[in-house]
């Protein structure tokens, strides 16, 4: 019996010491071994890191207007672990009732702190959890969804049908509204609700440049509390192609927050402010873009056309002064973008037809084979050799090579290139930059084709503006090659890059990527360009009173969609103009795909030489530009005295 009873006591014993000894471990694991882990999830519980946005560099035209900057938005979030907990959501009921009790008003705050705490007590210990939690959702619902300019029942719906732990119930609120929507939930004690301040982006003409500007998007990560935070990224032209300088970088506050979420008072924080992201200056002149986006619209209307583009340069620096392609979006809206995002004056690739002739005449002149007056016979309408065959629109005996230029004969610019040679023709062709990328910094530009196949009628076509392909942007660097003095010339579109205090902090500098010709042969192209916009040219439409305009008009078959030949009647029509000829101030290209209409016959010199008159008269007022021809005003019609 004495052993039994020494028997358990010893057992006993044992069970108190492993007992007390497990104990003693787990208190040793939890103060030593376990107490960074328990630290951070306290952290994580009571401290948090607000992010504090970088404001996005501005994009701003040449003159400095503005056309792409930041505003301050938020975007409210919902907290189920703090909206769904009774305690909380206690205190929130507790106010209430509170501020309903005479003499609410008239109470110190620390008095109205501690009534608040009384009431929540006696809720907690009266209420059930869900009742409280029910009623906590139907007063935040009353205080919240004005503000949020959303129904009552549209906004319960999201709270209590949302999955997910941290959703978002309203986004991109402007910092005023926010900021009405802090001081609701502070002032009345709403358990759940939390702000994340970011960016929008905001463009103040939002129909105008749009391929080249382009736009941002946001990107979504996870912060290490799990919760789902988003930047903003430039996705588009100029957003994308400068995000280095226009994005800054993001800082953050950190601080400490009680049980309701509320920051605590005289609570130091850490703060790293962000740095703003720097301006970026564009080449182009937002009155000439206006100009040419109307004019260009006016065209597709009048002539039925659904694509097009406008390219207009200065050929003295290479600077892009405005570009537009159509279709296009709204910057802010971003509709159809997948549609119409396809930028048609660097990614639309064409057969050029006949302003392609360029190619071969400046280069017999700059070989030294020919000259402007060297005659040429152009077999009246139709030359024949082997299996090549080149015909001509009208037939034509011996023409210059201004006259071929004139009168835009394929047999004399075949005749013209065979002087050069292939060879020397294609390598002709690569110096005025045709096949490959003018290095725009806009992604997506198409390169397009001008290659030596080694093919007898490959050449004799390519002479003329077939089995080539180009850009509008290629056709207008090469004539702003003509307009100046024969460079090839980068084409530019960011002048420089601004800080907020207006320092210049880079300068893009002109790019020469060629000595195409002399400054002689290109002066001896614009004479003989001019010549096609006088009496007797294919351009006589292109014509703008008080200025000599030099140009080159294009017709081209399209072809098929299967690549088999080209479509009956539908052609792309494309007019490369310069003025004033002699000293251009702007090279402007216009190309207008597949018109439809039967008003006038589709080609270049009745669709895009017109349209083209239509931009240079009102860019050359814009720019105060000095006419330099005398300008015939009819007389007026005397009035019949009755």
């Amino acid at each position: 019996m004495k052993l039994t009873f020494q028997s358990r006591a010893l057992i006993l014993c044992s069970i108190l010491v492993v007992g007390l000894s497990a104990l003693s471990w787990r208190l040793v694991q939890i103060q030593l071994i376990d107490r960074q882990r328990y630290a951070e999830s306290s952290r994580r519980a009571y401290h948090r890191v607000e992010k504090l946005p970088a404001m996005r560099g501005m994009i701003v035209d040449r003159h400095e207007e503005p056309l792409a900057k930041s505003i301050p938005v938020s975007t409210v979030f919902v907290d189920k672990n703090h909206l769904l907990d009774p305690k909380l959501a206690a205190f929130g009921l507790a106010y209430q009732q509170a501020c309903l009790e005479p003499g609410w008003e008239e109470l110190s705050a620390d008095s109205k702190r501690g009534r608040i705490r009384s009431l929540r007590g006696e809720i907690l210990a009266e209420e059930t959890a869900d009742s409280i939690i029910r009623k906590h959702i139907a007063y935040a619902v009353g205080v919240l969804a004005r503000p949020l300019g959303m129904r009552r029942d549209q906004l319960r719906e999201k709270l209590e049908r949302s999955k997910g732990t941290w959703v978002p119930i309203a986004r991109d609120l402007p910092e005023d509204v926010a900021d009405k929507l802090r001081e609701a939930v502070e002032d009345n004690w709403v358990m759940g609700f939390e702000f994340e301040n970011s960016i929008k982006r905001w463009y103040t003409a939002p129909d105008l440049a749009t391929h080249l500007i382009g736009y941002t998007g946001q990107v979504e990560d996870v912060d290490d509390d799990g919760k789902k935070v988003t930047r903003v990224v430039g996705k588009f032209g100029v957003e994308s192609a400068m995000e280095e300088y226009l994005a800054g970088r993001d800082g953050w506050r950190e601080h400490c927050r009680d049980a309701r979420g509320l920051v605590v008072p005289g609570d130091s924080s850490s703060l790293l402010p962000p740095r703003a992201g720097l301006n970026v200056q564009l080449t182009i002149d937002m009155g000439l873009q206006a100009i040419i986006e109307e004019e260009l619209d006016k065209a597709l209307v009048k002539y039925r056309s659904a694509r097009g583009s406008v390219v207009m340069m200065d050929p003295e620096t290479g600077e892009v002064l405005a570009m537009a392609s159509r279709p296009h979006f709204d910057l802010n809206r971003k509709e159809k973008v997948a549609e119409n995002g396809f930028n048609y004056a660097i990614q639309g690739i064409y057969e050029p037809g006949s302003t392609f002739k360029i190619v071969a005449a400046a280069g017999v002149m700059e070989e030294g084979l020919a000259g402007p007056q060297t005659v040429i016979f152009c077999h009246h309408g139709m030359f024949r050799e082997g299996k090549i065959r080149v015909p001509d629109h009208h037939p034509y005996g011996n023409l210059t090579i201004e006259g071929v230029l004139l009168k835009s004969s394929n047999i004399g610019a075949y005749k013209i290139a065979r002087q050069l040679g292939a060879k020397r023709f294609y390598q002709y062709a690569e110096r005025w930059g045709f096949g490959s990328k003018t290095g725009i910094l806009l992604s997506g530009e198409s390169s397009g084709i001008a290659r030596n196949t080694g093919n007898a009628v490959d050449f004799s076509r390519a002479s003329y503006g077939y089995a080539v392909n180009v850009t509008p942007l290629q056709m207008a660097c090469a004539y702003s090659v003509i307009a100046g003095d024969g460079r090839l010339l980068k084409p530019k579109i960011v002048k420089g890059i601004i800080a907020n205090d207006g320092t210049v902090v880079e300068d893009f500098p002109v790019e020469v990527e060629a000595q195409v010709i002399s400054a002689r042969t290109a002066q001896r192209m614009r004479t003989a360009l001019r010549k096609v916009t006088e009496t007797g040219g294919t351009a006589t439409l292109a014509v703008v009173p008080g200025y000599k305009v030099a140009g080159k008009t294009g017709t081209a078959k399209r072809v098929r969609p299967d690549g088999r030949g080209y479509q009956e009647g539908r052609y792309t029509v494309s007019f490369a103009g310069m003025l004033p000829a002699d000293d251009p101030e702007f090279v402007c290209m216009v190309v207008i795909d597949d018109p439809q209409t039967n008003e006038v016959k589709r080609y270049g010199g009745t669709i895009a030489a017109p349209t083209f008159s239509a931009i240079a008269a009102r860019a050359a007022d814009y720019m105060n530009l000095k006419p330099t021809e005398p300008i015939e005003l009819e007389e007026p019609e005397l009035a019949n005295a009755q």
